[in-house]
């Protein structure tokens, strides 16, 4: 009986742990409140709220910034995208095998398309079929598939208009 009593005490101990904890992770989740969503809503501030101060130095970029940059930074077909088809592709579409019509051995039989017509529209995932069959995980279709990383890869250079550089 004293061990049933134990064992329940100690269940309700960890329940109470655990909420404790979760409503605390879920407050820390918040965003910041910036000094006008503080003022009330009927109380407009008396002067223009400035960004406060900060201990970081002023050569510091933000990180909005950094990933802004690093998702602008050109990908370049030959260093960037033709390792990836080398690596996952080109058995099947060009060494081996040209299948569906599809080779991936140049940038110029990329944009040639395959038997069904244009595989890549540059500037425009969306309306990419190879971009599509990558993020669908369909291709390729026997052997490892290419990670997400590469997939991204392709699929920046596809958005920064599948560019022959």
């Amino acid at each position: 009986m004293n061990k049933k009593i134990l064992l329940i005490n100690i269940a309700l101990l960890l329940m109470l742990t655990l909420s404790a904890c979760g409503g605390q992770a879920a407050a820390q989740t918040e965003a910041p409140q910036t000094p006008a969503e503080v003022a009330s809503p009927t109380q407009a501030p008396s002067q223009p709220t400035q960004p406060a101060a900060t201990d970081t130095p002023a050569t510091a970029v933000p990180a909005t910034e950094a990933a802004t940059e690093s998702a602008v930074a050109p990908i370049s077909f030959s260093n960037d995208v033709m390792p990836i088809f080398e690596r996952y592709c080109v058995k099947c579409h060009g060494v081996e095998e040209v299948k569906e019509g599809l080779k991936l051995l140049t940038y110029e039989d990329l944009m040639a398309g395959s038997f069904n017509g244009s595989v890549v529209t540059p500037g425009n995932t969306a309306d990419s079929y190879l971009i599509e069959l990558l993020n669908k995980r369909k291709m390729p279709k026997r052997g490892d598939k290419p990670t997400a990383e590469e997939v991204q890869i392709i699929s920046d250079w596809v958005s920064q208009g599948a560019l022959n550089n």
